[in-house]
């Protein structure tokens, strides 16, 4: 992991989310709070403005400095899941490195570690970990194995959307829609929704780098 990428990625995933804009938001609509997709496009620009200040920082110093950013940005219950990822990311990075897929691995699943522990959450309780949790560990096993390459990046993008569908079956137990009960059965999370884009995009962007 490099800092150019961690910039490019970005870019990538700030049009990605505006290009999903109406879907998300709908979603949110649905079962959430309705400022979901306004929080991840407000974190995403700020990152893509921080592009001069990041482009001369190692890679764990832009994560951390990314995470201690969008703590003051994001608003509502996101804006500290989201700094606590970044930051635990670059917290590994820093003291593992990030020159290895294993590596990389290592400092993404710290990244969700984090936001499991800050949200008191956990797998099938139909949030973002729902996607975040099986794309860490596919990650961590299938790099450990020495998958690589477009086998690896195809294998993250199904399990991302795997996990996004899953949540259409579930009954929140967490955020607003934990107020639903039953009413939130089919409708797919958006918080899993765009974890599943950001996911997406990235492992498209490294697909070509």
């Amino acid at each position: 992991m490099k800092t150019d990428f961690i910039l490019s990625a970005a870019e990538a995933v700030n049009q990605a989310i505006l290009a999903n804009e109406s879907e998300i938001e709908s979603l949110d609509r649905e079962i959430g709070d309705g400022d979901h997709f306004i929080n991840m496009k407000r974190g995403c620009a700020t990152v893509v403005a921080m592009h001069d200040e990041l482009a001369g920082l190692a890679p764990d110093a832009a994560l951390q400095k990314i995470g201690m950013k969008l703590l003051s940005t994001i608003g509502g219950a996101s804006g500290p899941l989201i700094a606590s990822f970044f930051m635990a990311m670059g917290k590994t990075v820093k003291e593992q490195g990030a020159a290895s897929l294993p590596e990389t691995a290592a400092a993404f699943t710290a990244g969700v570690e984090a936001i499991k522990s800050r949200g008191k959450a956990d797998l099938g309780e139909k949030t973002m970990l729902d996607v975040l949790i099986p794309v860490s560990r596919s990650f961590t096993q299938l790099s450990g194995q020495g998958v690589a390459g477009l086998a690896l990046l195809d294998a993250l993008k199904r399990e991302a959307e795997q996990g996004m569908l899953s949540t259409r079956d579930m009954i929140a137990t967490k955020g607003r829609a934990a107020f639903l009960g039953e009413r939130a059965i089919g409708h797919i999370d958006p918080g899993a929704r765009s974890s599943q884009v950001i996911i997406s995009t990235i492992c498209d962007l490294a697909a070509i780098q």
